[in-house]
């Protein structure tokens, strides 16, 4: 009877472990989506991180897009090429890659729910990202390569030592260890060169809330967009949602309180290891 009852115990920790919830990161507290929705409203800028190969991330973020249309918001899209506005036809995988969508790159159909979303609720959707071949040439070539706007972007908010470490290590650990040395600093500086762009895509929108879609890295507010917004934007209000998966590894404290204002936690993707290839 004891063994039936540890183990009716222990699925019942580990079903909730699973639950999906959102923690406002200041208090550790659980919060429902109507309260979170409440307590952005008045941001200028609102930033929605992803684990790109997420479904739930994406299905999440489409709810929340639906339930903050009442404030009129524009939706900056990592997924498009900055200078891109997206045009609605019938044909949504069309519409996006016209807009600078790479279908294949990012696993088409796993952000339709997003993307979905912004339609049916009327949200206008413009691109945030420099361009793949921009990105390539920065690694190879420099700072040099990118419009004169992004530069001064980039050159006049540098990191500060700490603050660039955790981001080489966060590049270091994205590419499961296999970086050179030789790339670090191009890679690096491929990084603040989109935050740069989804940063000067945001500020000239021309809506508030300027709500925002990317990877993680890039909402984070150490090192990603809102240390853009700090420096060029001091009075703008802004607010961090990172979308991570639950895991046994989780830990709400200082870390994340760091990184962001508030987690989104879903299960986990479904997914091979990510790294197998580069082993």
């Amino acid at each position: 009877m004891r063994f039936f009852l540890v183990l009716l115990l222990g699925l019942l920790a580990a079903q909730a472990q699973a639950e999906e919830r959102i923690v406002d990161l200041r208090d550790s507290t659980v919060i429902s989506t109507e309260l979170l929705t409440g307590r952005i409203a008045e941001s200028d800028f609102i930033l929605l991180g992803e684990v790109h190969d997420n479904p739930h991330h994406h299905e999440r973020r489409g709810e929340l897009l639906a339930a903050l249309k009442p404030l009129s918001p524009v939706l900056v899209a990592e997924h498009l090429e900055i200078g891109k506005t997206f045009a609605s036809s019938s044909n949504l995988q069309q519409d996006l890659e016209a807009a600078g969508f790479n279908a294949k790159g990012w696993r088409w159909p796993l952000h339709q729910p997003l993307f979905e979303s912004a339609v049916q609720n009327g949200v206008p959707l413009i691109g945030g990202n420099i361009p793949r071949e921009t990105a390539r040439d920065v690694v190879r070539k420099g700072l040099d390569v990118l419009p004169a706007d992004l530069q001064t972007l980039i050159t006049k908010a540098p990191l500060d030592a700490d603050t660039q470490k955790t981001l080489d290590d966060s590049l270091i650990q994205g590419h499961c260890g296999h970086m050179s040395e030789a790339m670090l600093p191009g890679m690096r500086l491929a990084q603040r060169a989109r935050d740069a762009a989804m940063f000067s895509a945001l500020r000239h929108a021309d809506l508030r809330p300027a709500i925002l879609v990317a990877g993680n890295g890039h909402v984070r507010k150490d090192y990603g967009i809102p240390s853009l917004i700090r420096h060029h934007l001091p009075d703008a209000k802004y607010v961090s949602i990172g979308f991570i998966e639950d895991t046994p590894e989780i830990n709400i404290g200082q870390e994340l309180r760091d990184q962001y204002d508030y987690v989104w936690i879903t299960e986990p993707a479904q997914r091979d290891d990510p790294c197998k290839m580069m082993k």
